[in-house]
């Protein structure tokens, strides 16, 4: 039984999708992150932006007496409050904003609203080229993180409103601890149902090796056939076909070996009493008729294995055919022209209609054989004085040889079985082949055979196949 300790492909198949489901649910989380980084980069810029100018109106509108730098300075602080708090790991507030504006017509300090240490921001914005409006990352001495600044110049007074990245840092360091969890829990979740289902799978395949393994001692194993039609179900209800067809040629192979074992014996029988009977003879006349006794049994001998195999050759398509144009007609004509004197010496009536020109494309000789088997079956297996109508025509697209009589018909132990090999009446003299060749024939031409009973007494044979239509200076006649 298939088992998880046994060599298994399920795990490659396993390793590669989830690989591959790996590799592209963390180009997909990449892109969120990017995205999320990029839309809080925008958002603080766009804050810096519309605060540094609104605190910048402030400064240049509030009048300059004793109350500007406590006016300008609580505006600032309502200012950094919108932003969330930024706390460290004992839960104290950090300063996450600065305010400052310089005014060049005064020697007074600076106005500062932010950390305690102003020093060091002066120092890194001393040594910073900024542009008008637009936010600049600054690196300040003492701090781990950056400030995103922004400044503005008006009437000779300049404000800087910075706002730390520490707190978008983060969010996003955060945010990427979330995604390296979500994306390992899928990625785990995704190789257990990926191996699930490729062991499911490999399981179904495991059955279908070891119903295999047991063909070799019992041809009627079968593979089981799920109810769903997936490509593995198709593949089983294949493999059950070919066995099938397996089974029932060797079925098949069997019978005609038994058959042609039983039928071997009196020929052979009769070839070596005739041989024995030429050398315990002492007349040369008598050597003769021996010897031509065992030759004639020879020829019948050759004939039967020919057909044998014609038959077995047929039924398993590997039957040659050197295809061209026949007179379907002349043939017909030729053959009855060549019985017609068998069938008045049994007292028979031949009655022919056959209408000209209905041309085949078919194996001459093979078409020969088989159109004279069905003349030797009415021969054989008539009684005297019957009456045997052949008629030949075109229906549609179809030659169509109809030979039909009023003999006693089909045997009962024949039925539906007549188009089989080595099957045959209990009084027939004949080895059971004649209509199996012809059957044969027609399948390989791509036509067909059928017998049956006629309700007035007798039975009809209809032998079709393919007709060929062509203008009437390309015909080629049968010779």
């Amino acid at each position: 039984m298939f088992s998880i300790s046994r060599p298994t492909a399920a795990w490659r198949i396993s390793i590669w999708t989830t690989l591959a489901f790996a590799i592209g649910t963390a180009v997909a989380f990449s892109i969120v992150y990017l995205l999320v980084a990029r839309e809080i980069k925008d958002r603080s810029d766009a804050w810096l932006t519309g605060e540094s100018e609104t605190l910048t109106q402030v400064a240049v509108r509030t009048t300059g007496d004793r109350l500007y730098n406590r006016i300008v300075r609580e505006v600032a602080e309502v200012a950094t409050r919108e932003v969330p708090d930024d706390r460290n790991a004992q839960g104290q507030r950090l300063n996450s904003v600065f305010f400052l504006e310089e005014n060049a017509n005064t020697n007074e300090s600076p106005l500062w609203v932010g950390p305690s240490s102003i020093e060091s921001f002066l120092k890194a914005i001393r040594e910073t080229k900024f542009a008008q409006g637009v936010p600049q990352s600054l690196k300040v001495d003492g701090w781990p993180t950056p400030f995103r600044v922004v400044v503005r110049r008006e009437n000779d007074r300049t404000v800087y409103l910075g706002l730390s990245t520490r707190g978008t840092d983060h969010l996003l360091q955060a945010l990427s601890r979330r995604f390296l969890l979500l994306w390992g829990g899928t990625v785990l979740i995704g190789f257990l149902i990926s191996f699930a289902s490729a062991r499911g799978t490999l399981l179904r395949v495991e059955r279908i090796a070891e119903t295999v393994g047991r063909i070799d001692h019992d041809l009627g194993e079968r593979l089981p056939e799920p109810a769903n039609s997936d490509e593995i179900s198709r593949l089983a209800q294949t493999f059950n076909h070919m066995l099938e067809r397996i089974q029932s040629s060797v079925t098949g192979l069997r019978m005609v070996t038994d058959a042609v074992a039983h039928d071997l014996k009196s020929p052979v029988t009769s070839i070596r009493g005739s041989l024995e009977s030429s050398l315990s003879s002492e007349s040369n006349e008598r050597m003769r008729e021996s010897i031509g006794e065992a030759i004639e049994g020879l020829d019948k001998l050759l004939s039967l294995l020919n057909t044998t195999l014609d038959v077995a050759e047929a039924q398993g398509g590997a039957l040659l055919l050197n295809r061209a144009v026949v007179d379907f007609s002349a043939v017909v004509r030729q053959l009855s022209d060549l019985y017609l004197p068998a069938m008045a010496e049994q007292q028979h009536e031949m009655t022919l209609d056959v209408e000209p020109d209905v041309m085949v494309d078919a194996d001459m000789s093979l078409l020969h054989r088989a159109v004279n088997n069905l003349f030797e079956n009415e021969l054989t297996h008539l009684p005297t004085g019957c009456h045997v109508g052949i008629r030949l025509f075109r229906y549609e697209l179809s030659a169509e040889l109809i030979i039909e009589d009023n003999g006693p018909g089909i045997p009962p132990e024949v039925g539906n079985r007549a188009f089989e090999r080595f099957v045959k009446g209990r009084h027939s003299p004949g080895h059971g082949l004649g209509l199996a060749f012809v059957d044969a024939v027609a399948r390989a031409h791509g036509g067909s055979v059928k017998i049956s009973n006629r309700p007035a007494g007798g039975a009809v044979i209809t032998f079709s196949m393919p007709a060929v239509v062509i203008r009437s200076e390309s015909l080629t006649g049968a010779g």
